[in-house]
């Protein structure tokens, strides 16, 4: 248990950095350069996850191991954790705005859809940090038993 809480706090610290990392690349991508929806979060996934396989690898999870397996299997992980996270963000947010977002466009004078599509990637962003810190415990960085003395 108090190992696991370790990797919990240290997967949440890195994961704080990474999280207004992708916030801010997010924001800047889909708002600023006005970047499609999929391209932004995407491209901002990418750019985090490459810090976030270092981090997490060495000081989160302790893994010493320096084959491609880890890489491909974190990779994976990460397309599956974002594909399902935004997967379901998207017309989760969509079907829960579809009421407001019309008013809300009306009274601030931004497109509805840019409103719900904004709402969705921050509603991504916490879906997508519980699926992947669970992908990279059980999947990515998983140690067999009795690897680490358990």
């Amino acid at each position: 248990m108090k190992k696991l809480f370790g990797e919990m706090l240290h997967f949440g610290i890195i994961g704080v950095f990474n999280t207004i990392l992708g916030f801010v690349l997010n924001m800047v991508f889909y708002n600023m350069l006005h970047w499609n929806f999929w391209v932004a979060t995407g491209t901002s996934y990418t750019i985090g996850s490459i810090f976030s396989y270092f981090a997490n690898k060495k000081l989160t999870f302790k893994v010493e191991e320096n084959s491609w397996k880890p890489v491909v299997r974190f990779a994976g992980n990460i397309l599956v954790c974002y594909l399902l996270a935004y997967g379901i963000a998207k017309p989760a947010v969509a079907g829960v705005m579809a009421g407001y977002s019309p008013m809300l466009s009306a009274k601030t004078g931004i497109a509805a859809k840019v409103i719900e599509e904004n709402v969705a990637i921050l509603f991504g962003m916490g879906l997508f940090i519980v699926f992947n810190f669970l992908g990279q415990k059980f999947f990515v960085f998983h140690k067999k038993a009795g690897a680490d003395g358990v």
